[in-house]
């Protein structure tokens, strides 16, 4: 049976270490925390990655006209 540790840790201190990580490595702790938070975040991304793939997307300059 595992074991849980608790720790606590105040909302300050996880935002000063999430400020000291490299920018790929904050961007993906990120995206995991929303993962992990949000069914719907996950759900967007599978129906963007389908989309991609069926070549249901618009460039830039059709969306923005630049």
């Amino acid at each position: 049976m595992a074991h849980a540790i608790k720790i606590e840790i105040r909302p300050e201190e996880i935002i000063e270490a999430v400020k000291r990580m490299q920018k790929t490595e904050r961007e993906s702790f990120l995206e995991d925390l929303l993962a992990a938070a949000s069914p719907d975040y996950l759900e967007s991304i599978k129906e963007a990655r389908s989309d991609y793939k069926e070549g249901r997307v618009k460039s830039h300059k059709e969306v923005f006209g630049h």
